[in-house]
């Protein structure tokens, strides 16, 4: 799926260094802190319980990064570098919710910060993460955090292809996750708990519906700049990398290439086929209501 070479990007929309931020809600050592730290890891996919034996107050913040995105101004930038291609992915993300959220659920969108990263560790308002975690979303400062060196890892030790479209649906999954918090639904739902059926797995898929939804609208969905549509079509061995990429992040799938057995009670993601599902449900539909994973029965997941 690639940019319209005549769009305008602005390299300011992500950015290349941590918030070096922590909510309040983390920091010593007391029972309420371990219990927060445990949910914000369940919650995040971010392994924060390195932090019940930090002190409390800020976490130091991360340095400059050797990640350049100056060159990201054009969509032929786009389709050249990965990290262009994250920021013309953000755009495009932005432009299509900025539609897409009030026109289909009366709500105004508002913009995640986007930080791409590629050291060992990164400091959120939900507790330091490190590039062990891959990409997550953060409520508590309404961001996304991508480590570089993902999408890498995703091929060699997931076993999906590090195509365009499947790096671009793991970005629109995150901001799938945004626009839930923006829904409340990420205040309103119990994801403390695991298994196939669990809000956890409800929470992942409804954010890969919204995945879909974005590549039903992309190539629709004009540069505000330039009036031109910032993606082309995709086609549809495109579309068949990104349903690739959410088989591969399967709870089933991780769990059998780690060599361990399938077990369903401990999953917090869903499926190889529930992923693919409910990202082709988005695509199909592009309905915000046909995302609603909270409101079919287990069996339907």
């Amino acid at each position: 799926m690639s940019f319209n070479s005549g769009i305008e990007l602005d390299p300011d929309r992500v950015s290349t260094r941590s918030t070096g931020r922590r909510g309040a809600v983390i920091g010593g050592g007391s029972v309420v802190a371990v219990i927060a730290v445990l949910l914000l890891s369940q919650l995040t996919g971010v392994d924060l319980t390195g932090l019940v034996s930090q002190d409390s107050g800020q976490a130091s913040q991360t340095g400059s990064s050797s990640i350049d995105t100056s060159m990201c101004t054009t969509g032929e930038a786009a389709n050249t570098y990965t990290q262009c291609r994250m920021v013309a992915t953000a755009e495009s993300l932005d432009a299509v919710w900025g539609e897409q959220l009030p026109a289909q659920d009366g709500r105004a969108y508002t913009k995640p910060a986007f930080v791409l990263w590629d050291g060992s560790q990164v400091s959120t308002a939900c507790g330091s993460a490190s590039s062990a975690v891959g990409p997550f979303y953060c409520p508590g400062d309404s961001t996304v955090y991508l480590d570089m060196s993902f999408f890498s890892e995703m091929e060699s030790q997931l076993g999906a292809n590090d195509t365009p479209l499947a790096e671009e649906y793991i970005v629109a999954h995150e901001f799938g996750h945004h626009i839930q918090n923006l829904q409340g639904t990420m205040g309103t739902t119990d994801r403390s708990g695991t298994g196939a059926d669990s809000d956890s797995v409800r929470t992942e898929l409804q954010a890969d519906c919204y995945a879909g939804t974005w590549v039903h609208y992309a190539a629709t969905t004009n540069d505000p700049e330039t009036g031109k549509p910032f993606l082309n079509k995709p086609s549809d061995e495109e579309i068949q990398t990104a349903l690739n990429a959410a088989s591969a992040v399967g709870d089933d799938h991780i769990q059998q290439r780690s060599g361990a057995g399938v077990d369903s009670d401990s999953w917090t993601h869903g499926s190889s086929e529930s992923r693919v599902r409910w990202f082709k449900t988005g695509l199909e539909q592009g309905d915000l209501k046909a995302c609603n994973t909270f409101a079919v029965d287990g069996s339907q997941l």
